[in-house]
Parts: C-alpha cells; structure tokens; sequence
C-alpha cells in the first residue's frame, strides 16, 4: 500500500502549488473580463458576481495521481423576487442527494418578462430559473471574453474553451515556455453558481453519465464544498500532525479505480457511482466523527483503512449513508452549519441505487480489499494507467 501510494496516487506538492496558481491566475483573468463586458444597467440580466470558488479534491489535499483537472464555482448575479423551493429527486434520473428550484415569487412584476423569458421555464405555473438556458448562456458568455483573455495570456500559455449539452464548460490551459516548469496541460471546469449565501451554492444537476437523461431543467443541485473544507480544516486542526485520514481516502479511491478495469459492463460503470469520490468522502467524515481522532495517527493506517472498508461494506449493506451535513445535529459546534442546511431534511446518498447493485457493490469492495495486493500487481503497469508527472 505505501509503495502503491507513494509511485502512483501521491501528488507532488511542488507540481500541485503551481498547477494551482496558474489556474487561479487565468481563471481570474476571464472571470474579470466576463463581469466587465457583462455590466449592464438595471438587474434584468444575468451576470457575473466577480470571484470564483475553487473547489474538489485538489483544494482539499486527496486528490491522486495528476493535477490536471480542476473544479471552480464562478458565482452569478441574479434578479430579485427569485426564492429556492426543495423538491425531491425522486424520478429525475440523478442521483444527486438534494435538489431545489429557483421559483419567482408571486407577483412577479412585469418588466422582469424579458428576463423569465430568456431564462426561466415553467414549472406547476410558476416561473423557475432554467438550469440548461443559465449554462448555455455562460458558456456563450465565456466564449465572447476568451479572445481578448487569450490574447493578454499569449505569452504564458495557449486557452481555449469546450462544452457538451447540459454540462458546465470546460477552460483548457497548455502553458508555454518556462512559466509553468511542470509543463501540465490542464483542464477546468467552470461551474456556474447560484449564491444561497452562507458559503451555499446552486449548481445544475449533471446527467448521469455520456448518454444518461437530463433532470428537470427547473431544478437545481445543492453545492456544500465550502461547508466540506470547513470541516477539513477542523479536522486537521484537531487530528495528530501525522493523522493519516486524507491517505486512507486516497488509497481507496486508487483501489476502487484499479478494480474498475477487471469489472465488466453494466456494473462496471455504475461501479464508479454507488463509490463516487463524495460517497467515499461522506463514509471518511462519518467514520471520522465516531472515534477518538488520535486513532489516525500514521502508523495506524492499515487498520484505519480497513475500518472505512468494512464501514462502507456496512452501508452498502444496509443501502443507507445519509448525507453529512444535510439534517445532521451531530456535528462539532466548531462546524457552523448554515439555517438552511440544519433544517433540510436528512437525505440517503444510497436511495437511488438499486438494492442487487449495493449488494454486488459490498462484495466487490470486501473482495478488492482483501486482494489489493494481486490488484495493485496486476492493473499497475503503463497500459492501464497515465505516468505520474515529476517535478
């Protein structure tokens, strides 16, 4: 496991800090430029908000093997008189744990009528902000700003923007010369985002997977990252300096990757889902929470990394972890969690999985961990994995 995780999920930090701050300038670049060219008088409009909001697991120190994929929340600005309205996702094809429409309050005056026209939909007779018009026109909006951020950035690196239907754009970056001495082509996808205030996002529902179906463009997807770092930050404060919390989450998200190239199809891909890096995140917070955390001391990694195992087979077993911070009292008073999230009701990351594929899904995991070692062997040669950059 150590040589496992040192040759192959370990990421330099000296390659991560750069991959980072290059993001961070260029995006701030076609951010800044976006919100200048979309200042327009009156609030009939959408527009940018200014900042950006790096999230994933590259801000949150697991992420494994390349820094080259970044996730970044770019906050917009909307009309008044727009209310969120919790829905349940049940029947939507998602597999999201929360979702919430954005619906006009009654009486919605008459000079918003450009506004509902152009980005609203309705839904039982009101009118709901659209999640699939909000990203065709950021998207648009991102591409008339790219060419004057590119030519500013000509010297540093090459940008270019791409996006599929119903998904958040993504931003290219291959940098040129000796600005980046890593000389990593990234990819960033940038997120419009919904402010709830308190740190709390919106985001649109994402289809579950290449061809799967489109959730109600009237809905939105709920985005706690800010909420997760905060958590991440105590429990770094609190753990041992040499708390090994974050490596247990990086070897099972490697161990689930590598076991994913011997499964077959159709379980191969739902595989992926039932153990996303957010369920495998949720079972380490929940896990965390229930022990003294000087357990988690370094020496103590095999054994920590079972416990996850066997808590997660448990779950699966059960088909029931509950979202961590949607409902949940029991969290340090530490972690401030916002009104809206204390007082949603508790949500089953599991519910929309069907119970055959838990079942199938607890094996699989039990089996991985107990034959790691003739895994790690046989799926870690050049064909099956992208060579780990050096600084």
């Amino acid at each position: 496991l150590e040589s496992f995780y040192g040759r192959q999920l370990r990421l330099s930090p000296h390659v991560l800090g750069h991959s980072k701050a290059h993001v961070g300038r260029v995006v701030a670049e076609l951010v800044r430029a976006a919100k200048a060219q979309g200042l327009q008088p009156g609030p009939l409009t959408l527009s940018l908000r200014g900042d950006f909001v790096c999230i994933g697991s590259a801000y949150e120190q697991h992420k494994v093997r390349s820094p080259d994929c970044f996730d970044i929340l770019v906050p917009l600005r909307l009309p008044p008189h727009l209310e969120p309205q919790p829905h349940s996702a049940e029947g939507l094809g998602t597999h999201d744990a929360f979702v919430c429409g954005l619906r006009a309050r009654a009486g919605w005056p008459r000079r918003y009528r450009t506004f509902a026209e152009g980005f609203c939909v309705e839904l039982q007779g009101r009118s709901h902000l659209s999640s699939g018009l909000v990203l065709r026109w950021f998207q648009g909006h991102l591409q008339r700003c790219l060419g004057a951020v590119r030519y500013r950035l000509q010297e540093r690196c090459r940008i270019s923007l791409s996006a599929c239907p119903g998904r958040p754009p993504t931003l290219h970056i291959l940098p040129c010369s000796d600005y980046v001495c890593c000389h990593i082509s990234m990819a960033v996808r940038l997120i419009p985002a919904i402010p709830l205030g308190d740190a709390l996002y919106l985001t649109a529902l994402l289809p579950e997977g290449p061809q799967g179906p489109l959730a109600s463009e009237a809905l939105w997807g709920l985005n706690t990252s800010r909420q997760e770092q905060r958590l991440l930050s105590w429990l770094k404060e609190q753990a041992p300096a040499s708390s090994c919390h974050l490596k247990c989450l990086q070897i099972l998200k490697g161990l689930r990757d590598l076991r994913r190239q011997g499964l077959e199809e159709p379980f191969c891909s739902q595989w992926g889902r039932v153990l996303s890096s957010y369920v495998l995140k949720t079972a380490l917070f929940s896990l965390l929470l229930q022990g003294p955390l000087e357990a988690w001391d370094e020496r103590f990694l095999v054994e920590r990394l079972e416990d996850l195992v066997l808590y997660l087979r448990d779950c699966l077993r059960k088909q029931v972890l509950m979202h961590f911070f949607l409902g949940n009292t029991s969290l340090p008073e530490a972690v401030a969690l916002p009104r809206f999230l204390k007082e949603a009701t508790p949500v089953n990351l599991l519910a929309a999985f069907d119970g055959a594929m838990l079942d199938l899904a607890a094996f699989q995991l039990i089996n991985t961990w107990i034959q790691a070692p003739h895994i790690i062997r046989m799926y870690s040669s050049p064909r099956y994995l992208r060579p780990v950059p050096t600084p």
